[in-house]
């Protein structure tokens, strides 16, 4: 379960988050979207105890992230694919997370498999492509086999295929009951992938719906068309 409440973070003058409030459903993927500079990537760093909020809270099952007993466990989080030392094997890398959550060697080869890295774990990351970077991250994400999922632009650098196998496999992750918050500027893919919208401008909560039924009342054909309508209102009004 997430929960984010009133939460706000300033830095200086700039708003960069202003009371935002909303709750996941489980066993739902759910779309966090916005323009640059909405508040999307400071929202989720507070969600995930990489930076502090100026006010109000963002939790997980209860908990803030830094008071969760065992993190890896209860959520996976892909933010940045490029946080692997270049000079370290794929499965290297991945061995070096486990052990820290006391998670086994076996789960660090399942996870390969489920990424389809296998035949790439014993290359250097540094020779990875984008693509391959970022299956790594979000293998990294898996590893605790955790309940929550909050992935940051995972589908970036991958090829339709991988795009396609993306969105299998967080279905496939929603479909056991589990929760996934994904940030994406890929809107027409998130399409495809979504049951449900949360879309913030300026820091500031625009809409938070099932997709289809927002689409519906807004008299919208995409997701796309949906968020501009919608940012572009705010903008006027």
């Amino acid at each position: 379960m997430i929960e984010v409440r009133n939460l706000t973070k300033r830095f200086g003058k700039t708003v960069a988050v202003d009371d935002l409030s909303f709750s996941l459903e489980t066993g739902s993927i759910t779309g966090f979207v916005g323009a640059n500079g909405a508040g999307k990537s400071t929202a989720l760093r507070i969600l995930l105890g990489l930076t502090q909020p100026s006010s109000g809270a963002a939790t997980i099952d209860g908990r803030r992230y830094d008071r969760l007993r065992e993190p890896a466990r209860t959520v996976g989080a892909l933010t940045d694919p490029n946080v692997f030392h270049p000079g370290r094997t794929g499965r290297n890398a991945l061995r070096v997370l486990a052990r820290v959550s006391r998670i086994p060697d076996q789960r660090v080869d399942e996870v390969l498999d489920v990424v389809g890295l296998s035949d790439a774990a014993g290359r250097r990351v540094g020779g990875y492509s984008m693509g391959m970077r970022q299956r790594l991250a979000l293998g990294a994400a898996l590893l605790g086999d955790p309940a929550t999922l909050v992935l940051d632009e995972p589908a970036n650098g991958l090829d339709p295929m991988g795009i396609h196998w993306l969105r299998s496999l967080l279905r496939g992750f929603a479909d056991q009951g589990r929760t996934v918050l994904v940030s994406s500027h890929q809107l027409a893919e998130l399409d495809q992938t979504v049951n449900d919208v949360i879309v913030i401008d300026h820091g500031r909560l625009v809409a938070r719906g099932c997709t289809p039924q927002l689409m519906r009342e807004h008299g919208s054909a995409s997701l796309e068309e949906l968020f501009l309508q919608l940012i572009t209102k705010g903008a006027s009004a």
